[in-house]
């Protein structure tokens, strides 16, 4: 694989999964969105993303009520150099989506895994078919 499409190929599968991860690094504690940003390139750099994707997925999650924020003011002796940041949190429903999309991520993984395996994916193909 060429290495224009090998990144054409990350780039859909991060459009795919980073409502996903976003979600889970939010669970896993609150930051912000330069914050996520630098967790996410801990990928070693194959979930980078740019705010250009991140803030509208950010706001679009709070909107639908997925995470919240709230503005933090920094504090410290260098506390006027630093600007005020907005802190992301995930509610309750932002849990229970993020339950749901592990579940079907996991078996739509599996499906796939199973398929490329050479082996036959049986009842598992059919619940992936039902989640496109």
């Amino acid at each position: 694989m060429a290495a224009g499409s090998e990144q054409r190929f990350v780039q859909q599968l991060k459009r795919g999964v980073l409502e996903m991860l976003v979600l889970q690094l939010l669970a896993d504690r609150p930051g912000h969105g330069y914050e996520l940003i630098v967790r996410l390139r801990e990928s070693g750099g194959l979930l980078d993303v740019k705010e250009g994707t991140l803030y509208p997925l950010l706001y679009r999650l709070e909107e639908e009520g997925c995470i919240t924020s709230v503005w933090n003011s920094p504090d410290g002796p260098d506390a006027p150099a630093r600007l005020p940041r907005r802190v992301y949190s995930i509610t309750e429903d932002g849990r229970t989506v993020l339950a749901r999309e592990r579940a079907v991520w996991q078996r739509f993984a599996g499906t796939v895994e199973q398929y490329l395996s050479g082996g036959a994916p049986g009842k598992a193909a059919g619940d992936a078919a039902v989640l496109l």
